[in-house]
């Protein structure tokens, strides 16, 4: 009996491991193609995270307006890699079927830039819808400032202007976060700011260069690209908390 269950567990496990419908979030600090393009850690962490050899993986760049040197650049790398790129334009759109479109894929990588202007043309197209069906049927969400902001609950945004402002986002993971915090002056002082007064409800910080992997609602790894970068779980308890946790450098050997 003891080895049935043992057989059982096991086998489990790696029905979960194979699956489509783990709900996996890679929510990146800074970093990746767009500006460390010479470090592919990142990039490659995300490829490896579909469990498929030739994984297709789709561009959304809606928070830079489909800019065109975003667009350059993500291809610059993916296609030397063993993969499949390609891209979605809200401005310039594929298919009319944009549901088919992005459900058959197997990784979502969605780029920076206006968190706001994203989320209003999202909303639009029917886009958060869609990518809400997509985390559930397991495919691959990955994002970088903007683009990893969208995903929780609440994040701290440039979109107004000329200051750091919270920002309502979609909600798929709980709490708030931050990206930049250590690469722009205001990030670190703004967001702890924002939690203290209860202006942001609590969450998690990631310095440029940290991808932070959700399996759920629950942080599976948290992985960087250079030595020194780290993320945090920043609270309130009487006074603002800021809680290093443990980041792996994926430095290749």
């Amino acid at each position: 009996m003891f080895f049935l269950k043992v057989w059982y567990n096991l086998s489990k496990l790696k029905c979960m491991k194979g699956s489509r419908h783990m709900k996996q979030i890679i929510a990146l600090g800074g970093g990746g193609f767009s500006t460390e393009p010479e470090n592919p850690l990142l990039d490659l962490y995300i490829l490896n995270q579909s469990g498929k050899i030739n994984p297709k993986v789709c561009y959304v760049p809606t928070a830079s307006g489909d800019s065109d040197i975003c667009i350059k650049w993500f291809y610059d790398f993916f296609v030397k890699q063993k993969c499949q790129p390609s891209h979605l334009s809200l401005f310039k759109p594929p298919t009319k079927d944009l549901e088919g479109f992005l459900l058959e894929k197997d990784i979502i990588y969605v780029g920076g830039g206006n968190t706001k202007n994203l989320l209003a043309l999202w909303k639009e197209w029917g886009l958060d819808v869609i990518m809400r069906k997509a985390w559930e049927q397991g495919i691959v969400l990955a994002g970088i400032s903007a683009g990893s902001i969208c995903w929780f609950e609440e994040g701290v945004t440039d979109s107004y202007g000329d200051k750091l402002e919270p920002l309502t986002c979609l909600g798929f993971l709980k709490g708030s976060n931050c990206p930049h915090y250590d690469g722009e002056a205001d990030r670190r002082s703004s967001y702890q700011k924002f939690i203290a007064s209860n202006k942001m409800k609590p969450g998690i910080a990631a310095d440029d260069g940290v991808a932070i992997h959700y399996i759920g609602q629950e942080i599976s790894k948290i992985v960087s690209s250079r030595p020194n970068a780290k993320a945090y779980k920043v609270y309130y308890d009487k006074k603002v908390k800021e809680i290093e946790l443990e980041t792996e450098y994926l430095n290749i050997r």
